[in-house]
């Protein structure tokens, strides 16, 4: 298949589902479900542009194993946080709800077609990847080592944080164990890794240096508006001080060695 035939397929399939997923949140009153769709798609559009590429095939099966790695395991996640807090819907969402009063299902749909838009612009480093039939070289090696360490720091603390959860369910509980003594966000550092990784990965194609957005918007979001911010105003709510202290003696994003309790 010619490469440049893939985007417009592609970019229609997300389109189509984007709004599939936008009739269904607004059936069952729960818009939270884009965020299940956002990273399934980026996953599976590298996997769609790595079978379907005309680049070399030891780099095109390597985007395919990371996007499927990644996206499969993130979709899996959020799909899953999503399906038991139903019909709870996220606090971000919640807030828009409150700010598009009146007109809610008509701007919800215009938010699912930009992270449709999304979804074609930060899978482009897939895209360039791929379809590039330039021989393995050293940004490939390293994009891939530092791909590798991201997805086992993210896995390695989402697993901390998990068997935490088994051990002490209360919602007032701080979790230090592993990484989280290190990081209040450890997976989210480890998250911005992979997209790093990602990046070097696609310097070795033409073109692929461009792809810079990628992990800069992704930090961003981690940092600023989807990641962090609504993720501490929620565990402050619910653990009150002994989150504060947490976060006085933990960093927030670096794992660094923790400060002592005051």
């Amino acid at each position: 298949m010619n490469d440049l035939t893939l985007l417009p397929i592609v970019s229609a399939l997300v389109v189509i589902d984007f709004i599939a997923g936008w009739w269904f949140g607004s059936k069952i009153k729960n818009y939270s479900l884009v965020d299940a769709l956002w990273a399934g798609w980026i996953g599976l559009a590298g996997l769609i542009y790595a079978l379907f590429g005309n680049g070399t095939v030891s780099k095109r099966i390597a985007a395919g194993a990371i996007a499927l790695i990644w996206g499969g395991r993130l979709a899996y996640h959020l799909q899953k946080r999503i399906r038991k807090h139903h019909p709870e819907e996220d606090t971000r969402y919640q807030k828009l709800r409150e700010i598009w009063q009146g007109r809610v299902k008509s701007s919800f749909f215009w938010f699912f077609l930009a992270q449709a838009l999304s979804v074609l612009i930060l899978s482009l480093p897939y895209f360039l990847i791929t379809r590039d039939s330039s021989p393995w070289g050293h940004f490939e090696t390293l994009g891939l080592i530092v791909v590798i360490i991201g997805l086992a720091g993210e896995i390695l603390s989402d697993h901390q944080m998990s068997k935490f959860k088994e051990r002490d369910n209360r919602s007032t509980s701080v979790c230090r164990d592993g990484l989280w003594n290190y990081s209040r966000h450890p997976n989210y550092f480890f998250e911005m890794v992979i997209w790093i990784g990602l990046y070097l990965f696609a310097c070795g194609s033409a073109w692929g240096w461009t792809t810079i957005f990628a992990p800069l918007s992704i930090t961003y979001l981690l940092l600023k508006v989807t990641g962090i911010p609504p993720t501490e105003a929620s565990a402050l709510k619910r653990k009150g001080e002994a989150y504060r202290e947490y976060q006085r003696t933990t960093s927030a994003f670096i794992p660094l060695p923790p400060k002592k309790s005051s």
